[in-house]
C-alpha cells in the first residue's frame, strides 16, 4: 500500500493548481499511507488544518484577491496546455497556424 499511496500522493500534488480534485488525491494518497505509516498520519493531520485554514482565509478575502487567484489558475492552465502542444492542435483544427501556439517542448 506504500507504494500506492505515494503514486496517488504525487498525482494529487501535481493536480493541485489545476482545476478539480487535487487536494482530494492529495488527502487520499496520505489516508493510504497513513494507514501504514504514523508519519503519514502526522502529515495528513498537519496537511488538513492548513488547507481548512487557508481556505477559511481565503473565503474572507475581497473579489479582488479571489479574482487573482482565479487568474492565477487560468494561466497556469493555460501554460501547461501550451507546453503540451494542445494550442497548436487546436488551432489546426480550425486552420489557425501560429508559429506562437507551438510548443517548446514539442520536436
Amino acid at each position: 500500500m506504500g507504494v500506492v499511496g505515494t503514486i496517488v500522493l504525487i498525482g494529487g500534488i501535481f493536480a493541485i493548481p489545476y482545476p478539480g480534485p487535487g487536494w482530494l488525491i492529495v488527502f487520499a494518497g496520505l489516508g493510504i499511507l497513513a494507514s501504514e505509516f504514523e508519519w503519514a498520519q502526522r502529515a495528513l493531520h498537519w496537511v488538513k488544518l492548513r488547507y481548512d485554514r487557508f481556505m477559511d482565509w481565503f473565503g474572507k478575502q475581497s473579489i479582488v484577491i479571489k479574482a487573482l487567484g482565479v487568474l492565477l489558475t487560468t494561466a497556469v492552465v493555460l501554460l501547461t496546455l501550451w507546453l503540451l502542444g494542445t494550442g497548436k492542435l487546436v488551432g489546426s483544427w480550425f486552420g489557425f497556424h501560429q508559429s506562437w501556439l507551438k510548443s517548446p517542448l514539442a520536436s
